[in-house]
């Protein structure tokens, strides 16, 4: 997939100049190294390797230790006019890690420290590098939470959360990422290092934290965030609820919120993911939806917003489950990263497309999607998670399994560009968390209009030599 662009005297002499950065034991250009740091959790890219295909490898592998040594490096780099790709936790689903340019990996996992916890302003200031569970785990013995808890946040960290704009389980109470962050501390492709202020709100020109967060790496390189805390509930109650169809269940969402309650998890299941996830463990009528709801907080208010809820929910035809269901997703919600029968066998590929529509065309979008989707041979089936005010995310979820690798790999790519086709025509956007990488790069252009124009002109300025992640986000393709 890509050509190695360092030369071998080039990349002894890189190689040097960074040892003396970072030090010798922090820097690798051993085949089974880079190897193993190649590829991120993509389905098509493990697909690949289970096919026994190779895929991109980077030139030599820097595990920096501190921002001003992420500064040097990327002052090298960028004299060299070499590819820089950032590595978080290497849990992204989207090829947005992979080296397709060669060139140096710049893996932030050294960086994994908590700075300082404000408890007056309930604040806490973290390197990007360290780990989403192990960060929870440090502030709930301060007695609170981030309210963050991605699929993945055992394997996935800070940087990885905020250069995708990732959203938790939780995020329909406690907000996404670029909801939670005050500050953040970048580094350019010249070494520059920029420091936003962490405040709650300001008035001073356009807010750069969000020029970054999403950026994937292809404007500069996250190394420090202040996120915001929250307290530890008092109690956190669930309740489940069937509906026999899926518009019932979003109208019930919707009044829900419409309602002014905010639930802490939302999550409705389509007729074929509910008897995928739930039917072997509850008695559900097929073709009936099963919604997920969780409710944080004083225990007051938890009374009144799960019986609101519920009032709902029956008057739109929901039968009442009890917490059951609820529970055993929270108490399995994270069992489902791991490798299942459906991507692990022949030449059978399963992946996500995570859209997000406002409530007008939320369901026009499921629709449309599901059926495009399905005609290329593929089982899709979808829940409606990460819900708000104003509309919701789907999981548009899909598995093929094809002969032979070349015919896989193409009817993947099938179902992903009629998939999106669909969701851009019906007014939704192609992404809610997941980021670009390289899944969605080609559909980018399409989906911000004249505003790619935009983001191009800003990568030209801030990276004139195009080394930052180059091929990520449809932006600074290397000739």
């Amino acid at each position: 997939m890509n050509e190695r662009l360092l030369d071998s005297k080039t990349k002894t002499k890189i190689a040097k100049q960074l040892e003396g950065i970072v030090g010798v034991e922090h820097i690798t250009t051993q085949e089974t190294d880079i190897v193993l740091n190649a590829h991120d959790a993509w389905p098509l890219s493990e697909a690949k390797i289970r096919a026994g295909e190779m895929l991109p490898l980077a030139d030599i592998v820097v595990f920096p230790g501190s921002t001003e040594e992420v500064s040097e490096v990327l002052k090298i780099a960028n004299q060299n006019k070499v590819p820089v790709t950032p590595v978080g936790g290497g849990a992204g689903t989207c090829g947005g890690t992979l080296p397709i340019y060669g060139g140096i990996q710049l893996d932030l996992k050294r960086m994994d420290k908590v700075l300082d916890i404000d408890h007056k302003s309930m604040l806490v200031r973290v390197e990007a590098g360290m780990v989403g569970i192990d960060l929870e785990e440090e502030v709930n013995r301060h007695g609170y939470t981030l309210g963050h808890t991605p699929t993945s946040m055992r394997a996935s960290n800070v940087g990885g959360f905020l250069a995708t704009r990732s959203g938790g389980s939780m995020s329909s109470l406690y907000g996404k990422i670029e909801d939670l962050t005050l500050g953040l501390e970048v580094v350019l492709a010249d070494g520059l290092i920029v420091r936003t202020k962490a405040v709650p709100r300001h008035s001073v020109g356009p807010d750069l934290r969000e020029l970054f967060i999403g950026s994937e790496g292809t404007l500069g390189v996250i190394t420090e965030a202040t996120l915001r805390l929250f307290p530890i509930p008092e109690e956190r109650r669930f309740r489940s609820m069937a509906f026999v169809d899926v518009h019932s269940g979003l109208e019930a969402i919707r009044r829900i919120f419409r309602a002014g309650i905010v639930p802490s998890v939302v999550r409705f299941y389509d007729p074929e993911d509910t008897a995928m996830a739930m039917s072997q463990h509850f008695d559900i009528k097929e073709g009936d939806s099963m919604l997920l709801l969780a409710f944080d907080g004083a225990a007051e208010k938890v009374d009144y917003e799960e019986r609101i809820s519920v009032e709902i929910c029956r008057e739109n035809g929901g039968k009442d489950f009890g917490d059951g269901p609820s529970k055993r997703w929270w108490a399995h919600r994270y069992d489902m990263y791991y490798p299942t029968k459906f991507t692990t066998a022949g030449f059978s590929i399963g992946d996500t497309i995570d859209i997000v529509a406002t409530y007008d065309k939320l369901e026009n979008v499921y629709r449309a999607m599901k059926t495009a989707m399905e005609a290329h041979e593929a089982f899709v089936m979808s829940h409606f998670s990460h819900m708000y005010q104003n509309g919701g995310s789907i999981y548009m979820i899909f598995f093929t399994s094809q002969p032979d690798a070349e015919t896989a790999w193409a009817t993947y790519k099938k179902i992903w560009d009629d998939g999106v086709a669909a969701c851009l025509r019906e007014g939704g956007t192609m992404s809610h968390q997941h980021g670009v990488g390289l899944t969605r790069s080609t559909y980018t252009e399409d989906e911000l209009g004249s505003g790619f124009q935009v983001l191009k002109r800003i990568k030209d300025v801030l990276d004139p030599n195009g080394i930052m992640n180059p091929g990520k986000l449809g932006l600074g393709v290397q000739e």
